[in-house]
C-alpha cells in the first residue's frame, strides 16, 4: 500500500476521529485525539494491508510560535513513525496534545520500545503517558526544573548540577 492509500483507509475507517490528514513532500500523516490513539495504532498494526509491525520513532513536537499556524487548537503533538517490514511502507500518526491537558495514553504494551521513547518525551516536553509502568526522567537528572525541548524553555537558565557523590560514581567508570 502507498501512504496515500493508508491515509485513505484510516480516514475512511475512523472518520471524525481524524482531526487532520495531509500530505507533505510525499509523506502522509493523520492527527487524532489522545483518546483515539490506541485504537488507530492497534488497527494499523493488526490490519493485514497495513501491518505496521515496527514503531520506528516516537517524538514530541512543540508548535509554540510556529509561523502561519493561528488556527491550531493544540500546542504539542506526539508523532509516531510506523513501519511495515512485510509491506515495506511507512506511516505517521500524530496525536494532538493541548497545553492544558498534557496526557496521552501509553502504547508500551503495543510496542515495547515505546517504554523508553515515552520517557524521553515526558522528560523533554512534559507530556505524561497514562498507563506507563515507569514514567520518570531518562535524560535529565531528577532535580532538573522544566522541560528542555519546549520552545519557551529559557536557553540561559542555570540548573542545579547533580551531587558530587553522583559525579564520583560516573568518574569511576573505567573504559575497557
Amino acid at each position: 500500500m502507498t501512504e496515500r492509500e493508508i491515509m485513505a483507509k484510516v480516514t475512511g475507517r475512523f472518520g471524525a476521529k481524524v482531526l487532520q490528514s495531509y500530505e507533505f513532500r510525499g509523506q502522509c500523516a493523520v492527527t487524532v485525539k489522545a483518546g483515539d490513539l490506541r485504537e488507530v495504532l492497534t488497527f494499523l498494526r493488526d490490519d493485514a494491508d497495513t501491518a505496521t509491525d515496527w514503531l520506528m520513532d516516537l517524538a514530541g513536537v512543540d508548535y509554540l510560535g510556529f509561523p502561519d499556524d493561528d488556527d491550531r487548537e493544540w500546542r504539542f503533538e506526539v508523532a509516531y513513525q510506523l513501519y511495515s517490514s512485510s509491506q515495506n511502507h511507512r506511516f505517521r500518526v500524530k496525536v494532538a496534545v493541548p497545553e492544558d491537558k498534557l496526557q496521552v495514553p501509553s502504547i508500551w504494551d503495543l510496542w515495547a520500545i515505546a517504554n523508553w521513547m515515552e520517557r524521553e518525551v515526558f522528560d523533554l516536553y512534559g507530556v505524561s503517558f497514562t498507563g506507563h509502568p515507569n514514567l520518570r526522567r531518562i535524560l535529565c537528572h531528577d532535580e532538573f526544573e522544566g522541560h528542555a525541548l519546549r520552545k519557551d524553555y529559557p536557553i540561559n537558565k542555570r540548573q542545579k548540577l547533580s551531587s558530587p557523590a553522583e559525579n564520583l560514581l560516573c568518574a569511576k567508570v573505567e573504559l575497557a
